[in-house]
């Protein structure tokens, strides 16, 4: 073992386990500091010294808002810190006063099982083990606080995304009618573009290129700039809006008082018309999925479609893809192409007089 200075604090350097672990005397008192390595050692020596990590006196609660402030905050767009803080807070509900190495999975398990009597649905609850199990991997990896992540050893619930909920022609038509003009242009928008209900409402006119028919979004994830066509019935939205816009106001999407609409105040507006149409089990995100499957009913291919609603795989984009049967015949009709037909074979047949071979 060596006792060694770094600035003025006095430090220990030894191997454990085959491990090299440098650890601070917390003093710079050389004669205290060599009774903490005389005592270490001898602890060492009888087997009874363990590696202390931070997280023996670190709260759950006090991990997490470190996890916010310094990585959530820094690192993601509002609208995911505000996801997060949301998330963030029923776990802290939960695991709050919990030392971070005291958290086991069985405790996990134990909170999915209230979560669920809660009737919270299988993905938030994924969600929040997901971003449990972040914050856990941040605290190993750069804080050093603890060695394992107990999240990764609970398994996640299941989701069933194979029925994803559209809207109807029939439908829209429906929820149209019973909305007021500023909703009615934000659900045609949305149906017309795949657009997060974020992106929507944070839309500044500087995104728009009316010459080139487009948009550019800044994706949240990877900070890239994606630049998307517009169809015709967004560009009448957009034009519309514009041609009403006041001086100053960068929002595409503004309330009476010319500011950005307020979350809430969209949603409690979206599922009162909802009620009104006695349309049932449908979200606002569900105009995502309607705008996706459109799309792949009348024949558009799934990379097309992927790159247009920027899903980050080929599997994403196909749990939305809710085919008709007619919608698939341009796919088949293909084989019909590049080649001689059978009914071509057979009239070849009887001009010759044979039959064909069975």
């Amino acid at each position: 073992m060596a006792l060694y200075k770094r600035g003025t604090v006095w430090w220990i350097s030894f191997t454990y386990n085959g491990r090299q672990i440098r650890k601070s005397t917390e003093t710079i008192d050389k004669k205290l500091a060599q009774r903490v390595h005389d005592k270490i050692k001898g602890e060492i020596a009888e087997g009874k010294w363990f590696e202390k990590l931070p997280g023996e006196s670190i709260t759950f609660r006090e991990m997490m808002e470190k996890y916010m402030a310094e990585y959530s905050a820094v690192n993601k767009a509002p609208s995911s810190c505000i996801r997060d803080k949301s998330l963030a807070g029923h776990l802290v509900g939960f695991f709050g006063d919990m030392y971070v190495n005291e958290i086991v999975p069985k405790a996990i398990s134990q909170y999915k099982v209230m979560r669920r009597k809660a009737d919270v649905s299988p993905k938030t609850i994924n969600n929040e083990l997901v971003l449990m199990g972040h914050a856990f991997n941040i605290a190993i990896r750069e804080w050093e606080w603890v060695e394992n992540n107990p999240v990764i050893k609970v398994s996640k619930e299941k989701v069933n995304n194979l029925n994803e909920r559209w809207l109807a022609f029939e439908e829209e038509q429906d929820l149209l009618k019973v909305s007021p003009r500023w909703l009615q242009e934000i659900i045609i928008f949305a149906i017309n573009t795949g657009l997060r209900q974020s992106e929507i409402l944070d839309l500044k006119w500087g995104q728009i290129d009316f010459a080139r028919k487009t948009l550019f979004i800044q994706e949240q994830k990877n900070r890239g700039i994606d630049t998307l066509p517009l169809n015709e019935t967004a560009l009448a939205v957009l034009r519309t809006k514009f041609e009403m816009r006041q001086h100053g106001v960068d929002n595409v999407f503004i309330n009476g008082r010319a500011t950005r609409i307020n979350t809430r105040n969209l949603l409690r507006a979206f599922y009162s018309a909802m009620d009104k149409a006695d349309i049932k089990d449908f979200r606002f995100h569900d105009l995502r999925h309607t705008f996706a499957t459109r799309l792949v009913q009348n024949g558009v291919d799934v990379y097309t479609v992927q790159k247009l609603g920027r899903w980050r795989s080929i599997s994403m984009v196909m749990r939305y893809a809710h085919h008709q049967p007619e919608s698939l015949r341009s796919g088949i009709e293909v084989m019909d192409k590049p080649m001689i037909g059978f009914s071509t074979i057979l009239s070849q047949h009887n001009e010759k007089g044979l039959q064909p071979e069975l």
